[in-house]
């Protein structure tokens, strides 16, 4: 019998990516549109599923190929009924984003979180694979994450489960935070909270510095930038990586004594940074990890790039909406 597809798909604030993938893992065809904003990002649907037509039509399928659709897509979504409740960069507020797909390619159709697929999709093909228990955490403008137990996804009582990024590192005269509270590791981890450190830092000393000169010359600093000069022995930007560091290995640490995972997985643009951050991070995981859990744990990076989230849709696909003979879609 003619295997059928499975639809993985990511949605991000610039470019919607989207790939059928079959049954293995394996990418069949992917391919990207842009996220349109305008009018509150209400068409973002429609478009989503002209392109998967467009692009069927392309490779010569019929839509009788395709057996659903699994969606990463930012804030906080409501499982029930596969709605965004927030999504301040898309515009979008209790989207009913799970019926609309539906309703423009005739698919079945799960939602999750952009992280919590990412996460999945690590899982299944990245650098989780064959772990039930995980941890990752995606480091970029911002800070996300994913739980997984036992093989399943950790959402939580209302889907906020995962929310690496927003627990509190410092207590006091920590930076304000999107989400209202001050101090979140994402304040200190993301590109943006390193670039504030550096900035904080070349602001509260005199210490020279090559991130000083760039600063000096109106030259726009970049958490690269602080890993590049601090791989160079920069001595303001290893002050930096160090802060960084710390609050992130005492976050992670403080997670897995409870979770006790196989693996946490570093990805997101910062990751790109490699061992210049994964060396000290795993440094200060160590010094705060229980000793057993710190035997059964390995930090890793992300394998998947961009690719990780579509990989979770199509997993998500696969788990939620297949029947043992594997071609039959069980309708939710």
């Amino acid at each position: 019998m003619d295997e059928k597809w499975l639809v993985g798909a990511d949605i991000g604030g610039t470019t919607i990516k989207m790939a059928f993938i079959n049954q293995n893992g394996e990418i069949i065809y992917k391919w990207e549109i842009p996220t349109n904003i305008n009018e509150k990002g209400k068409n973002i649907p429609k478009e989503m599923a002209k392109s998967i037509d467009q692009t069927l039509s392309e490779l010569g399928q019929e839509k009788q190929k395709l057996i659903g659709i699994g969606v990463g897509a930012p804030g906080p979504v409501n499982l029930g009924n596969g709605s965004i409740d927030v999504a301040v960069n898309l515009g979008w507020n209790n989207f009913p984003l799970k019926d609309l797909l539906e309703m423009g390619t005739s698919l079945p159709v799960i939602v999750d979180n952009d992280a919590n697929a990412a996460a999945i999709g690590e899982m299944w093909k990245g650098a989780g694979q064959g772990s039930k228990d995980l941890l990752c955490i995606t480091l970029g403008t911002g800070v996300g994450g994913g739980i997984i137990s036992n093989g399943q996804i950790v959402h939580g009582i209302n889907g906020a489960g995962g929310e690496i990024g927003h627990i509190t590192s410092l207590v006091e005269d920590g930076a304000p935070c999107n989400c209202g509270k001050t101090g979140c590791i994402e304040t200190i981890a993301s590109a943006t909270g390193i670039v504030r450190l550096a900035i904080e830092e070349l602001s509260f000393t005199e210490t020279p510095s090559r991130l000083r000169d760039f600063s000096n010359e109106h030259q726009i600093l970049s958490s690269e930038l602080v890993f590049e000069v601090a791989n160079e022995g920069d001595e303001l930007a290893n002050r930096v990586i160090g802060k960084v560091t710390l609050y992130l290995g005492l976050a992670l640490a403080h997670l897995a004594n409870g979770l006790n995972p196989e693996k946490i997985i570093i990805g997101g643009g910062v990751s790109k940074a490699g061992d210049a951050l994964l060396v000290p991070l795993k440094e200060q995981f160590t010094r705060f990890a229980f000793p057993r859990v710190l035997q059964g744990v390995e930090l890793a990076n992300a394998t998947l790039g961009n690719d990780a989230g579509i990989m979770g849709g199509a997993w998500l696909v696969k788990k939620r909406l297949l029947n043992r003979n594997g071609n039959t879609p069980l309708y939710l």
